[in-house]
């Protein structure tokens, strides 16, 4: 762990990239009334399948976030909560017509955003880039205890 000043200055620029990237979509995505959450959460929440602890890793809130999440959506009349009928205890998120009308416009945003972020990248070094995010992850879950693809 030589260089540790670098090493502070790239967490701070990964820091400051996904705080600009969201900044970015929040405002993409204010045309549909939407933050980048509730926008990502309607995109997982497709199917109409998934809880909300499922769709709490996809997106990567905690409970209360999710709870947040579901209402703000429920009160715009985007999703609703349904009983889920494989596990008593939970519900689905399920979008309303409103909210599915609204899926297929949503992919498309992010998909421009991210092509502008790698703009004048080769493939090669995104998916090196794709790698060391990766491995990033996987070291900070280890210092967290968090397991693999729970992060």
């Amino acid at each position: 762990m030589t260089q540790t000043v670098p090493m502070l200055g790239g967490g701070s620029l990964l820091h400051r990239l996904v705080r600009d990237m969201t900044t970015v979509l929040d405002r993409r995505f204010a045309a549909f009334g939407l933050t980048t959450q509730q926008a990502a959460l309607l995109l997982a929440a497709g199917s109409g399948t998934s809880t909300p602890r499922q769709l709490m890793a996809v997106i990567g809130t905690d409970t209360a976030g999710m709870t947040k999440l579901l209402d703000r959506l429920q009160g715009k009349g985007l999703a609703e909560r349904h009983p889920n009928p494989g596990d008593r205890r939970s519900v689905l998120v399920v979008p309303t017509d409103s909210g599915l009308a609204l899926v297929p416009e949503l992919a498309p945003v992010f998909g421009d955003v991210v092509k502008q972020l790698f703009d004048g990248f080769s493939d090669a070094e995104i998916a090196r880039f794709t790698a060391a995010l990766q491995r990033m992850s996987q070291n900070l879950n280890l210092l967290s205890g968090v397991g693999a693809g729970e992060a």
